[in-house]
C-alpha cells in the first residue's frame, strides 16, 4: 500500500512556508507517497479540516508568501471549541488514524515544536520543520523565513536614514522579535543603524542618550535607534527577576498572585518602544519619531536563501520519513540537515551570545548596544 503523509504549518506565518510545502510535496509525490494537507495548523487537524495536494497543486508555490495550508496558533491541548477550552488530543489521534496516516509532517517556530512532541508522545509518528523569523527555535543553525525578515527590515532601515538625515531626528525603529534579537541585530548592523537594542543586553537609557548626544556634538544631529521588540531597560530587568526569585520561593497562592503581578508587569510593556522614543527626545533635544515595521516584516515573497533553505529541509523531511524516523525536528547544520530528537528541542530558545560576532562587529564600529 502507498505511504501517506498530513502536513500543517502552525503558528505566525513566515517567508518560506509555501517553499516548504513544495517542496515537501513534490519529494513525497516523486516518491509514490501520498500527501494531505491539514488546514489552519492544529485546529484544521482537530476538525479534520483538509487539502488534498497533488502535483498541480504545488506549481508556482516557491514564490509565494504565507502559506497555502492557512495557520493558525491553536494548540491541541488547549483549543476553544464551543466557548469551552478542551483537550483535543484525544481526537486528534483519531483523525490521524481514520485518514491512515504514516506520519504527521508539522511547521512552526518553538510553540509549534512543544505541541508537535506532545502528539508524539500521544502515540502519532511525527517530524517537524523549524520557521520562524525571530530565528528563535533551539537546537538548529538558522530557521527559515529569518532570512527575508532581516533583509525587509534592512531595506527599511535603508530607507529610514534619508529622513533621520534630513529631518535632524532620531528615528527609533520597532523590529519584531520578543524573547531574541537576532532580527534587530542582524538587520541593525546591516542597515548601519547607531544603536541597537535587544533583549538579550539590558539597556541603560542615559547611555542610549549619550551615545546620540556625541553624535549630535560630533557634527552628526541624527541617529538611527534599531530596538527589538522585547528590549528591556536595566531597571525593568532588575524589577521581572526580582519578581521571577519571589515566585521561585514562593508555595500555593503566593506562587499564583506573583505570576499574575509578572503578567501585569510584562502586559505594561506594550508601548515601551513609545515610552523609549518619548523620553530620547527629552534627554537630547531632537525630535525622535517611532517607525513600528511589525507584520510588514513577515509578509511577501521570500528571499532566495529561504526558499534554497525551505527546499533543503522540506526535502530533507521526506527523506527521514523514509527512513524510518519519527519524533525528530530536522535541523540545519551548516550546509546540511540533521535530525534532533523532539524531546531535546523542547523548552530550548536560540537567543544572541553575548560573544558573538555580529555583536562584537558592532562593538567594533561604535554602534551603541546601551551597556
Amino acid at each position: 500500500m502507498r505511504k501517506r503523509i498530513g502536513i500543517l504549518t502552525a503558528g505566525g506565518d513566515s517567508p518560506g512556508l509555501n517553499a516548504a510545502i513544495r517542496a515537501i510535496g513534490k519529494t513525497a509525490l516523486a516518491s509514490g507517497i501520498d500527501i494531505i494537507g491539514f488546514r489552519d495548523g492544529f485546529r484544521g487537524l482537530a476538525e479534520d479540516r483538509t487539502m488534498p495536494l497533488v502535483w498541480d497543486d504545488l506549481v508556482s508555490l516557491l514564490t509565494l508568501g504565507g502559506t497555502i495550508l492557512g495557520t493558525s496558533r491553536d494548540k491541541p491541548h488547549k483549543m476553544l471549541v464551543d466557548g469551552e477550552i478542551r483537550d483535543m488530543t484525544g481526537v486528534i489521534y483519531k483523525n490521524y488514524q481514520r485518514r491512515k496516516l504514516d506520519a504527521l509532517l508539522c511547521i512552526g517556530g518553538g510553540g509549534t515544536q512543544k505541541n508537535a512532541w506532545k502528539l508524539a508522545q500521544a502515540g502519532m509518528n511525527i517530524l517537524t520543520l523549524p520557521k520562524t523569523i525571530d530565528k528563535d527555535v533551539g537546537m538548529t543553525d538558522v530557521t527559515f523565513g529569518f532570512h527575508t525578515a532581516m533583509e525587509i527590515a534592512t531595506e527599511a532601515i535603508d530607507r529610514l536614514h534619508s529622513t533621520a538625515h534630513s529631518h535632524h531626528r532620531i528615528i527609533v525603529v520597532e523590529i519584531m522579535g520578543h524573547n531574541a534579537g537576532w532580527l534587530a541585530l542582524g538587520a541593525g548592523v546591516a542597515g548601519g543603524a547607531d544603536v541597537i537594542l535587544i533583549p538579550e543586553i539590558p539597556y541603560d537609557t542615559e547611555k542610549v542618550a549619550e551615545a546620540i548626544r556625541w553624535r549630535k556634538q560630533a557634527g552628526r544631529p541624527f541617529s538611527i535607534v534599531a530596538v527589538a521588540e522585547g528590549a528591556i531597560s536595566r531597571q525593568d530587568y532588575a524589577a521581572l527577576q526580582e519578581m521571577k526569585m519571589r515566585k521561585h520561593a514562593a508555595k500555593g497562592e503566593e506562587k499564583k498572585k506573583i505570576a499574575e503581578e509578572i503578567a501585569l508587569f510584562e502586559a505594561s510593556r506594550q508601548g515601551n518602544t513609545q515610552r523609549l522614543s518619548q523620553q530620547l527626545e527629552a534627554m537630547t533635544g531632537l525630535e525622535a519619531r517611532l517607525t513600528i515595521l511589525g507584520h510588514l516584516q513577515r509578509g511577501g515573497t521570500p528571499s532566495a536563501a529561504d526558499r534554497l533553505l525551505a527546499t533543503r529541509l522540506g526535502s530533507a523531511c521526506v527523506h527521514y520519513f523514509e527512513e524510518g524516523l519519527a519524533g525528530f525536528m530536522i535541523a540545519v547544520r551548516g550546509e546540511g540537515a540533521e535530525p534532533i530528537p523532539l524531546k531535546d528541542v523542547v523548552g530550548k530558545r536560540s537567543t544572541v551570545p553575548l560573544d558573538h560576532c555580529w555583536l562584537n562587529c558592532a562593538r567594533r564600529v561604535k554602534t551603541c548596544l546601551g551597556d
